[in-house]
């Protein structure tokens, strides 16, 4: 998965996630990326500053993989509790929507292995299974171990998908 931030016509800023950068152009193309805060369709990628590490030996941000060619495919982990940050506040329906399409790209092009994201996203950064798009649960402690490890990994908010 990509993370870009996009920019739509009234020049709102906002986040997206897409399979490449081949997958946000035919998205976008088709009219299917929209602005969270108005609507627009008219959207494009917003300029991005490089991760840069602050030792050379240090390891860039999971999320701050390169948009161009990125070295491995980013496995995405469902929260254990979803919406924490929400946590006694009523989300509001704009970002619930724009959640529950990331949740329905994440399912249509990742591979759900469930509770054995862990180990799975262990293997494929060891180079023991093939790299592929994956997504499942794990516990804090585990992130933070994967995280440690240097194995690119990003937390998302699993709400209920739009149908459910």
């Amino acid at each position: 998965m990509i993370h870009y931030t996009l920019v739509c016509s009234h020049a709102h800023e906002f986040d997206g996630w897409f399979p490449s950068s081949a997958g946000f152009d035919a998205q976008a193309a088709r009219g299917l990326v929209e602005c969270p805060v108005c609507g627009d369709k008219s959207v494009s990628r917003g300029l991005m500053a490089p991760a840069i590490p602050a030792k050379s030996n240090a390891r860039p941000d999971p999320v701050a993989v390169p948009v161009c060619e990125p070295a491995e495919t980013p496995a995405v982990v469902e929260p254990p509790a979803p919406n924490v940050a929400m946590a006694g506040a009523q989300m509001p329906d704009q970002l619930r929507a724009a959640l529950q399409k990331l949740r329905a790209e994440v399912e249509r092009n990742c591979e759900d292995v469930g509770n054995a994201f862990a180990d799975e996203a262990r293997r494929m950064h060891r180079g023991e299974s093939a790299h592929r798009a994956i997504y499942g649960q794990t516990t804090e402690a585990q992130a933070e171990e994967l995280q440690d490890e240097g194995v690119p990994i990003t937390m998302i908010p699993w709400v209920a998908p739009a149908d459910g």
